[in-house]
């Protein structure tokens, strides 16, 4: 600048006037690009965004939510607010940006809000300038030992270090926990064993760091890292807290996660638990204790009763007592009150689910004395109450039947201070096994253990059947409220634990974003054919709703995932066969729940794709340990197959819970995956198919196939690119997209020696050709959809068209561009949706009657009568009635739904 200044300073005084005005005039007729996107920015978002509860289920606990935007559209967040659309009432909101844009506009923001309306299913997010005065906000004041945290309505404080993570929970200075902390039950054999060999070890958390991840004005987020101590200082299961709290609000969300890092020969988790000491004050007959049932049916008691004596109190205290009122003792006669100490007061309380179909309330006055059966049902919410009408602790697991076994203990609650232990592994049941199913069967070298695959479809290998590194995330919520809720109020809070509040976007609104790939589209049933693929979309997803439920596909380690392949034979799922058990994303399950909730909108949809994410993301992937980021194949144990990819482990499958929630756990699961192409140096997908390879001996090259690796890590460069802004990560996500274009047969090429370093593939000085019927189908083909809509790189998109186009093609065509042929290709159906992308792209109406023969030709076709297909089978050739389709196949259900729905928006009109 200095020396155009002095430049400028050496013209004569009389041009100067000259090159200023022209300036001037050049500055208006050349406006830069930013300029017209704010300009754009004002118009556009002042239209107001149509948000809608998931649910319908509404709670004044807080809510967080993503919203999408066009390229261009939002250059920074200048504030938003909800408003009520029936009473035009105003909520604040906090926000903040989750992604981002190539041109450097927001992609996705986040926000968080308090909104207590009851009458109206929708909101409006509009803009409104931001308020960094909010009044009454949440307040955090953070020390070198403590963080305090005030809602305005409830305090919270939380310790940096020790074994106490919450020291303190108060609502308006009423203290109503303390001293909550992790704690873990160990043993060191099964249950199975003989009962004198066992030993257990309890171990409770030590926190080793600390981080404030949000402090807003409406939301706050704590992060609480550690292990889990014995009194021997052995040290097991790594934990991550994560604490969310919210303006006004009463309730702590808790998200909690544990890592496997025992030796599952020796260490059997026999409970897994967060434990807070409650004050409980007053006279025993104004304590109280609630559990929530099923169909909110309410167990409520209170550690003494007073109902049902042979001296009668009359209706008005034993209706009091019953809803939870306080009871003066001038209320009770004196001939009586001298009695009441022979009244027994129960202490102790259980409740536990050791089964998706049963559940047990236990109590009793004390140690050493016998438990009576209280209380029995099918299905709790594991949500409860625990305090006096002067205030108390509600609290609840989330998916507390779905995720058994799991329990809820109350002891000491006639003392001064009462224990409350949730657990998210139930000390009643048998301790965890994870040990693997079998012995090996004499599997000790390669050539035996590919004939094991050819039979059982299991890949098994010595050692690689570890649970190590493994993950499970829970969630539970805990309340400070004002006094003994009613019946129907915890049963509301019971509702709204089991179904967070959640806004969404409508399926409009989304799809005119065009986020995660223009490749969906809406329902669309004005055409006899499309009527049909609707249809069927609809019954394939109601189909697998009804198994998870017949089949009984829940438990800590299962809950979320889906099988694999059928037995009609034997009329069950392959539960017990080798490969064909668990699914673990084999071929896209997930992205074929989330495509058809973006369609739809459908909220059980949803919490079906929210569950399978949260298992898939979890259990099926390592996060410590030498086989981390990796995932595994599935298999009967969910980490038993010794194939760890990264087409299981892949950011593609988590993207969409994390911009629709901007949930902080998934956000780590995303992160894990940047580095992944790392231990491909370690464990190669192929190892049992290739010789040494000495191109592989320097640590920053590994071989990548150009199908399930780089399609798995690019999705993860392109998610750590969009959050994080990160030029490094972009460049390498772009050296490898135009390194694969650089091949000599491109995408045919199959595979190459990538650098880590740089992203670069080395380019091929072969022609051979290879391809494979998986390489499109974990993700590959919606993430280069999304790479050619985002980045402008004309060769990887013409190398992508090219294999769109071929995969399917005519020997002869192949021939014609490739110089052979393809062998026979399988998953011709699921492979139409290449073929309608590029005819789509390229306007090529030849490629589109093709693409339809080629949807039309599956194993799996479109069928509309094909709910008749269901067989209903009865005792006594099952043990209980069961429906099934004998040729089911969850790999051709789920790729059949993502070519149904990306042929109908690339050539619905055709």
């Amino acid at each position: 600048m200095c020396v155009i200044y002095s430049i400028f300073m050496q013209i004569p005084v009389k041009y100067r006037f000259v090159l200023k005005f022209l300036s001037v005039v050049l500055f208006f007729l050349i406006i830069p690009a930013s300029y017209a996107s704010a300009k754009n920015f004002k118009e556009n978002i002042e239209e107001p965004i149509i948000l809608r509860w998931l649910d319908n289920v509404v709670s004044p606990v807080g809510v967080t939510w993503g919203v999408p935007w066009k390229q261009g559209q939002l250059l920074k967040i200048n504030g938003f607010a909800l408003k009520n659309e029936d009473s035009s009432e105003i909520y604040q909101v906090q926000s903040w940006p989750l992604a981002y844009w190539p041109d450097g506009s927001i992609k996705w923001t986040a926000h968080a809000s308090v909104p207590t309306v009851r009458n109206s299913r929708k909101l409006q997010l509009i803009t409104k300038k931001e308020d960094n005065n909010i009044s009454n906000g949440l307040t955090i004041e953070e020390s070198d030992s403590t963080i305090q945290i005030n809602t305005g309505l409830m305090q919270c404080l939380i310790n940096k270090k020790g074994s106490i993570l919450i020291s303190s929970i108060k609502r308006q200075g009423t203290e109503v926990a303390k001293d909550g902390k992790l704690i873990v039950l160990e043993q060191n054999v099964p249950d199975t064993e003989d009962a004198s060999l066992i030993s257990k070890t309890l171990y409770q958390s030590q926190i080793e760091k600390v981080t404030v991840e949000q402090k807003g004005s409406i939301r706050a987020v704590v992060k609480l890292e550690g292990h889990h101590f014995s009194n021997k200082n052995n040290e097991l299961l790594p934990y991550i807290v994560r604490l969310y709290f919210y303006k006004g609000s009463e309730a702590i969300k808790i998200m909690h996660t544990i890592i496997y890092d025992g030796n599952e020969k020796t260490n059997f988790i026999k409970g897994i638990g967060f434990q807070f000491s409650v004050p409980m004050k007053g006279e025993l007959y104004n304590r109280h204790v609630r559990f929530v049932g099923e169909n909110n049916g309410v167990f409520a008691e209170a550690i003494k009763g007073i109902t049902g004596l042979r001296r009668n109190l009359g209706r008005e205290i034993n209706t009091a007592q019953i809803e939870g009122k306080e009871i003066s003792q001038d209320d009770i006669p004196e001939n009586v009150a001298k009695e009441l100490k022979y009244v027994p007061a129960f202490g102790d309380y259980t409740l536990s689910q050791l089964t998706n179909n049963d559940f047990t309330i236990l109590k009793r006055t004390g140690e050493g004395c016998s438990w009576l059966n209280s209380a029995y049902g099918s299905r709790s919410l594991g949500v409860g109450y625990l305090g006096t009408p002067g205030g108390g602790l509600a609290f609840g697991i989330r998916n507390f039947w779905q995720s058994y076994p799991a329990q809820i203990d109350i002891k000491n609650a006639n003392t001064d201070l009462a224990k409350l232990t949730l657990w998210l592994w139930a000390p009643a049941a048998p301790a965890m096994d994870l040990r693997f199913y079998h012995d090996g069967m004499g599997q000790n070298t390669y050539e035996q253990q590919n004939e094991g695959l050819d039979i059982t479809y299991e890949d098994y290998e010595p050692g690689f059947s570890t649970p190590y590194g493994v993950a499970r995330t829970s969630e539970l919520s805990i309340s400070a409220l004002a006094s003994t809720p009613s019946n129907e109020k915890l049963a509301e809070i019971g509702k709204a634990i089991q179904q967070p509040p959640l806004l969404v976007c409508t399926p409009e609104f989304l799809k005119e974003q065009q986020i995660f790939g223009n490749n969906w589209s809406l329902p669309d049933s004005l055409t006899t054919e499309k009527k049909q693929i609707e249809r069927q979309l609809d019954w394939n997803i109601k189909y697998y709703q009804t198994q998870i439920e017949q089949r009984g596909w829940y438990g800590f380690w299962n809950f979320g995932d889906v099988m694999h392949s059928y037995d009609s034979d034997r009329h069950v799922w392959k539960y017990d066969i080798g490969g064909f058990a668990w699914d673990n994303s084999e071929l896209s399950t997930d992205l074929w729940l989330w495509y058809s909730f973006l369609r739809t909108g459908k909220a059980d949809i949803f919490r079906m794709a929210e569950a399978m994410t949260r298992h898939t993301g979890e259990v099926d992937v390592y996060h410590i340990g030498p086989f981390a980021p990796l995932g595994s194949r599935h298999n009967v144990m969910h980490w038993g197959c010794s194939a760890k990819q990264l087409r299981i482990s892949t950011a593609a499958n988590r993207r969409f819970l994390y911009y629709l929630t901007a949930d902080e756990r998934i956000g780590d699961l995303l992160h894990e995956q940047v580095d992944g192409l790392k231990k491909l140096h370690e464990i190669v997908p192929t190892r049992k198919r290739i010789e040494y390879d000495p191109r592989l001996k320097p640590a920053n090259i590994v071989l990548s196939s150009f199908g399930t690796d780089w399609g798995a890590i690019c999705a993860a460069w392109l998610t750590e690119w969009e959050r994080t802004k990160d030029i490094k990560i972009k460049s390498k996500l772009i050296n490898s997209m135009k390194t694969i274009a650089m091949q000599p047969e491109k995408f045919f090429t199959g595979e190459g020696y990538l650098d880590i370093n740089t992203g670069k593939f080395e380019i091929s000085t072969s022609n051979r050709i290879k391809a494979s019927h998986l390489n499109a189908v974990f993700g590959l083909t919606e993430i280069c959809e999304e790479l050619i809509h985002t980045f402008n790189v004309p060769e990887f998109t013409n190398a992508w068209l090219q294999y769109c186009r071929l995969y399917n093609a005519s020997p002869e065509e192949q021939q014609r561009e490739l110089g052979s042929s393809l062998p026979k290709m399988n998953l011709r159906q699921a492979h139409a949706r290449l073929t309608a992308y590029a005819s789509w792209y390229t306007k090529d109406k030849t490629l589109a009657k093709r693409s339809w023969v080629e949807f039309y030709s599956g194993r799996d076709n479109v069928l509309p009568s094909r709910n008749k297909e269901l067989i209903r089978i009865n005792p006594p050739e099952v043990l209980k009635p069961v429906m099934e389709i004998p040729f089911i196949s969850t790999n051709e259900v789920a790729q059949w739904g993502l070519s149904a729905i990306q042929c109908l928006n690339f050539l619905g009109d055709q």
